[in-house]
């Protein structure tokens, strides 16, 4: 199995045990599911007590999405107002351009060709202009465990049904782990 990390932070974003769908070269689109927590019932085999009234269980059961529960990415925002980190499309740029300086610098560092330098570029900036920036007001913002405000900001949105989550991850900003 691999795991992949950011590159500025070294938090585990995903692992090849999703199906990675490669977009402009530049991002991985990673289809979700959300999945129920805390709605277990452990049937023991017992018979409630008669003299005592039902002992029911607080069921404090919450819906996550996989990707964002299994990789403990965090929501940039207010859950409870449903308040995003980036309001406007100008905010989320200024973060992305910062982050991606960085993650230029990284992957020069680690012996990264000048030419695929290039496509990564191109192809994140064709990626934010066709599917990013138009549906802006539609994406959540997640990071990372470590909470890192330089590290890479995780992308959620829904498919076209409008029931099928998926993450938007920057590929130039992993490195693999083996496991």
């Amino acid at each position: 199995m691999i795991i992949y990390k950011d590159i500025v932070t070294g938090d585990e974003i995903i692992s090849d045990t999703y199906n990675l769908i490669e977009k402009e070269g530049a991002v991985y689109e990673v289809d979700c599911k959300k999945v129920t927590l805390g709605a277990e019932n452990f049937d023991i085999g017992a018979n409630p007590s008669a003299e005592e009234a039902e002992e029911g269980v607080d069921d404090s059961s919450k819906q996550v999405i996989d990707v964002v529960d299994g990789f403990r990415l965090n929501f940039l925002g207010d859950e409870a107002s449903g308040s995003r980190a980036f309001n406007t499309k100008k905010e989320y740029m200024s973060q992305l351009k910062t982050y991606m300086k960085k993650v230029v610098e990284k992957l020069k560092e680690n012996g990264g060709s000048e030419e695929d330098i290039k496509a990564f570029q191109s192809g994140a900036q064709n990626y934010f202009t066709k599917h990013i920036a138009p549906n802006f007001k539609d994406f959540d913002f997640y990071t990372g465990e470590s909470m890192d405000p330089d590290g890479m900001v995780v992308l959620l949105n829904y498919r076209e049904d409008g029931i099928t989550p998926y993450v938007t991850i920057w590929k130039g900003g992993l490195t693999e782990m083996k496991v």
